[in-house]
């Protein structure tokens, strides 16, 4: 496989990871960052103090009014900017198709090499896909363990249990590695669209073929509405299970002979589930790569049900082996550069084949 001709950087985080082969326990039950302290409080207080101080004039809301802008303006500083990304990411190194916990997981870890241009496709106008709430609509989202080390890294606040921690609102992981992942320079999220199809030359899957959202689901309504392209070396597949958008990356490898099947998911079991999704994540044919509950849909694992840790280890997993596929350092082949979880290395990749029985 042809290797991309680039100069590897570590991490862009600095900080230190803790190993899950750890024993050490922290000393209270909450780790991360606090929300407020006394001297965050004070400083904040001291902060704002200045800030008035410097204001001049005063900040008045009674005659509040902003600067004059151009309607024009406006229309062209969105349009410009979307189209030069469009223009930039028709040839991409990854296109993660799903921006739910595993895809925003695998697109967060591979754009910690600043030389691998990512681009995110997601049908909704709102990204996170389950992971804005627990189960049956309660707010905690319960994290297995050594999972939890991945909140470590991205300084999510939870509470510690004796195998698993549970954050107080599952928006508070979604929203924080959207904010991680999206400031970086070599991310770029498409929301609002969706991949209609594959791109596939000479057996090997090569991109996606994307529409805007509304107008995928609205061809039997007008005309002829033919979609866009988006070349990449690799696809990563995390469509979730099934549904109206739901595993379309593996429904449609079968639809065109690639597969044999895609027997969908069984009956739920927790211990069983999360295990069978990290160690199957894989490269399912050439140049595409199936992470997250799409990995359940193919091999006829149980399903998890509300518990996330699988979603975000799988997802760690899927950027690595993406990188490998681009002939970069990873952690499948022990070459990584920098700091790696080792519940990755661990995450063997050997038994591709295997159907896990409920």
């Amino acid at each position: 496989m042809a290797t991309m001709a680039t100069t590897f950087t570590p991490s862009l985080s600095s900080k230190s990871k803790p190993s899950f082969l750890d024993s050490r326990q922290p000393s209270s039950s909450f780790c991360g960052a606090p929300i407020w302290s006394s001297s965050r409080l004070q400083l904040l207080k001291s902060s704002i103090s200045v800030s008035a101080a410097a204001q001049s004039p005063a900040y008045d809301l009674g005659s509040f009014k902003f600067e004059p802008i151009k309607e024009s303006i406006v229309s062209r500083e969105m349009t410009r900017r979307y189209m030069t990304d469009m223009i930039t990411y028709a040839d991409t190194d990854v296109v993660v198709v799903g921006a739910g916990s595993a895809g925003l997981s695998c697109a967060y870890e591979l754009s910690k090499n600043p030389s691998v241009q990512v681009a995110i496709i997601e049908q909704s106008v709102s990204p996170g896909g389950g992971a804005w709430l627990g189960g049956q609509l309660f707010s905690a989202m319960v994290v297995r363990k050594p999972a939890h080390l991945f909140l470590d890294e991205l300084d999510i606040e939870y509470d510690e249990q004796d195998n698993y921690v549970v954050i107080k609102h599952a928006a508070l992981f979604t929203s924080t590695i959207m904010s991680k992942l999206l400031a970086r320079p070599n991310v770029k999220l498409f929301n609002a669209v969706a991949a209609e199809d594959l791109i596939v030359k000479g057996g090997r899957v090569g991109g996606v073929v994307t529409n805007w959202a509304l107008v995928s689901m609205n061809h039997d309504t007008q005309s002829c509405m033919d979609p866009n392209v988006m070349e990449a070396k690799v696809v990563v597949s995390s469509c979730g299970h099934d549904g109206p958008f739901g595993a379309t990356g593996v429904k449609r490898l079968k639809s065109i002979g690639m597969i044999d099947s895609v027997p969908g998911m069984k009956a739920l079991d927790m211990n069983a589930a999360e295990d069978a999704i990290v160690r199957l994540t894989r490269e399912i044919v050439p140049g595409m790569i199936v992470t997250g509950m799409e990995v359940a849909e193919i091999d006829g694992s149980p399903r998890m049900g509300p518990t996330f840790g699988a979603m975000m280890i799988s997802g760690q997993k899927a950027a690595h082996l993406a990188l490998k596929a681009l002939g970069l350092p990873n952690a499948m082949d022990g070459n990584y550069i920098g700091s790696i979880h080792p519940e990755l290395l661990l995450a063997s990749a050997d038994a591709a084949t295997e159907i896990v029985d409920a």
